[in-house]
């Protein structure tokens, strides 16, 4: 599945003519790109991409200027406006010769096209050093999460200070989640939230499959943790949890469980994390974002699946748009996130599940492999090679590596790695 070449030629056209359904509000998209397994600079999930639909279904902004778009937020206090996460691959003249990382958050009004620096600041590297997520928590403060350093930070925005930060390693064994110290927690979310009437910072450490929560005195709020390192049936490499207050309907929270290939939400029942409500249906791999709108309705951004779709109550898809490896979505006038919705334990929401007895053969095969598997393939092809087609390869690799383990073997000569290499009749 790719982005529809309808929105991606009006993406490139300027067309002012419907592409998606109409929909109340403008709905803003920030894309990922994996440009290193496409041919076409302008295919999509080439390039990364900032776009907004309006309500009539027609690209009302759009910017690819970026290396790479993350968190977008509305503006509080403004209609058309919204802060988003950015990176941008540094030319090594830019880095004193080595490969570096301008991580950043940009604010952009997308009725007259003004932009405004917000903050920056330069990490070496670029995999696993670009930021994914900034929460506004007042007019000055930014609460970022900084994957370079394995870490949560509140920076003042007037004066570049930054005035709060959690390292992880206060709390975590760099034995747990991924490798140390290049990919090792992988914080791609925070939220600045109120646990029993105090100020806390909620963490998403990817890697160790769980979201976290902080004290603004630095310390782990254990049991309030959802999820454990390893622990896939909970969560497995989640993106972009929200947190809803208990004021409607929570505590609970909202995650794209990525590669457990869902939607997920967890209640909070006497000191527990209860699941309340999944979604996923047969075309969803590798989620990484829902928002819980005050209709009752979730916004969700299907990575993998190069799209966003709302789904209603009874969980059936009210509007969609195809767009190439979309990361996060938003839908203005409904407040950050997932702020204006209410928890599905509190709407009575009813959990939604492909129907297998409906599904094509290649849903069926896609279903029988593991979700990561799946993933991978759709992550790591081009666009133009589908899950069969991925599949195919993958089982023709495996073969040839068997096949030649098994002609080596079967060979009447070994060879010895010594200085000089020697071969020696068996």
């Amino acid at each position: 599945m790719t982005g529809d070449p309808a929105v991606e030629q009006a993406f490139r056209s300027g067309s002012d003519e419907a592409v998606v359904g109409e929909r109340n509000d403008i709905t803003v998209v920030a894309t990922d790109s994996n440009a290193f397994v496409s041919d076409e600079s302008d295919a999509p999930r080439a390039q990364a991409e900032l776009a907004a639909f309006a309500p009539d279904g027609s690209v009302y902004y759009y910017q690819n200027d970026h290396t790479r778009y993350w968190d977008v937020d509305p503006v509080e206090g403004t209609s058309h406006t919204v802060e988003f996460v950015y990176a941008d691959h540094l030319d090594a003249d830019e880095c004193d010769g080595s490969v570096c990382t301008r991580n950043g958050i940009e604010r952009v009004n997308l009725t007259t096209g003004e932009r405004t620096d917000v903050f920056s600041r330069v990490t070496a590297g670029k995999h696993s050093t670009r930021w994914h997520d900034a929460d506004r928590i007042d007019e000055d403060r930014l609460l970022v999460a900084d994957i370079a350093e394995d870490r949560a930070f509140i920076v003042n925005t007037t004066t570049g200070l930054i005035e709060w930060s959690w390292a992880a390693q206060a709390d975590y064994p760099v034995s747990s989640g991924g490798p140390f110290p290049e990919d090792w927690t992988h914080i791609n979310d925070v939220e600045h939230v109120e646990i029993d009437g105090q100020e806390a910072v909620m963490v998403s450490l990817r890697n160790q499959d769980q979201v976290a929560f902080v004290g603004m005195d630095g310390e782990l709020l254990e049991n309030w943790t959802l999820g454990s390192d390893g622990d896939h049936a909970t969560l497995y490499e989640q993106h972009n949890p929200d947190f809803i207050p208990a004021e409607r309907g929570g505590p609970a929270l909202l995650v794209g469980d990525s590669e457990n290939g869902r939607i997920v939400e967890y209640q909070r029942e006497d000191g527990e994390w209860v699941e309340s409500w999944t979604w996923a249906d047969q075309r969803m791999q590798w989620p990484r974002d829902a928002d819980r709108l005050p209709n009752g309705h979730t916004l969700i951004t299907d990575s993998n699946g190069d799209r966003v779709v709302e789904v209603d109550r009874e969980g059936e898809i009210v509007w969609s748009a195809d767009v190439g490896f979309p990361y996060e979505s938003e839908r203005l006038g409904t407040g950050d996130e997932s702020a204006g919705g209410e928890s599905a334990a509190s709407l009575g929401l009813e959990s939604h599940q492909p129907a297998p007895a409906n599904a094509s053969l290649l849903d069926r095969v896609q279903n029988a492999l593991p979700p990561a598997i799946g993933n991978a393939i759709s992550y790591a092809f081009p666009r133009w090679v589908g899950l069969l087609e991925g599949s195919a390869v993958v089982v023709l690799l495996g073969s040839l590596l068997r096949w030649a383990t098994l002609e080596y073997r079967w060979r009447d000569h070994t060879v010895a790695f010594r200085s000089p290499i020697e071969i020696r009749r068996k």
